[in-house]
């Protein structure tokens, strides 16, 4: 019988799920795996400081500038674009 089961998480991995993590939006069995990475490796728990920092550091950056509408509208279109090409 195979076993489907996910029992460790390594660095690529980590890097890769980083953002789901800081939003909770892993299951718990992946939040687990993720903390117990944490506590084995200095290299990721750097890399998530560094994460949590610039997501804490953007808004102060710059003054926000209203996007106008017919921008937005051509970064939608061309999201949409790229995204049914996947």
């Amino acid at each position: 019988m195979a076993d489907d089961h996910i029992h460790e998480i390594v660095c690529a991995e980590f890097v890769a799920l980083v953002t789901d993590y800081m939003e909770g939006a892993l299951p718990d069995e992946q939040t687990d795996l993720m903390e117990e990475h944490l506590v084995m490796c200095d290299w990721c728990k750097t890399y998530l400081d560094q994460i949590e920092a610039t997501v804490e550091a953007i808004p102060h950056a710059v003054d926000p500038e209203p996007v106008p509408a017919h921008t937005q509208d051509a970064l939608m279109s061309m999201f949409q674009e790229w995204k049914a090409t996947r």
